[in-house]
């Protein structure tokens, strides 16, 4: 069986500078009246660094497909796959899980797979309308297939720790393109395979 992959790989541009980093996330600690001199402190900027350095980097990832010699033709779903992101606008995070299906064209995607490419845009600075869609957008593009639906469900620390305080809320978002979008057989069966009422 003859499969085509395409490497997917986080933008390029220099890596990240866990120095300078380091020093900035010192600077912003102090800044905010936290001293650095307990030992348990100390090596606190550099675990910052470290750690928005891996938030911020995807793993790159074959993005395998192989023909859909049977035509399948029925919806294909990933429930629950997990996602956490980092809202740009106060840089907390925001953690749930992702729904991503689509209708199979002329090749079908390795499984997992659909997991990769929710991580792959969730490695950035994000908002969760954007993130969505970007997903969604991205397979219909690689895959071409006859429709895309993807739906994540997260909850924002940036609203449950800070502000408002909403403890316990979530936010939902949906992207459907294609035959989920314009047949309401088809949005209805995907929405409720996710478990959203849609």
């Amino acid at each position: 069986m003859s499969t085509s992959a395409l490497r997917v790989v986080h933008e390029t541009g220099p890596g990240p500078d866990l120095e300078a980093a380091e020093a900035a996330a010192a600077n912003l600690l102090t800044a905010l009246g936290i001293s650095l001199d307990s030992e348990s402190l100390r090596g606190t900027p550099g675990r910052m660094a470290r750690a928005y350095a891996e938030l911020f980097t995807p793993r790159s990832f074959d993005l395998t497909t192989f023909p859909n010699d049977e035509g399948y033709d029925e919806l294909v779903l990933a429930r629950g796959i997990p996602v956490r992101s980092v809202c740009e606008h106060h840089l907390l995070p925001f953690v749930g899980v992702a729904h991503v299906g689509y209708l199979p064209g002329e090749r079908i995607l390795g499984l997992s797979k659909l997991a990769r490419i929710v991580e792959h845009f969730a490695c950035r600075p994000q908002v969760q309308e954007r993130l969505t869609k970007q997903v969604a957008d991205w397979l219909d593009e690689q895959l071409q297939p006859r429709g895309v639906g993807v739906v994540i469900e997260a909850e924002h620390s940036c609203m449950t720790l800070r502000g408002v305080q909403a403890v316990g809320s979530s936010t939902v978002t949906s992207t459907l393109l294609g035959t989920l979008r314009e047949d309401a057989r088809s949005r209805q069966e995907f929405f409720a395979l996710t478990g959203i009422n849609g």
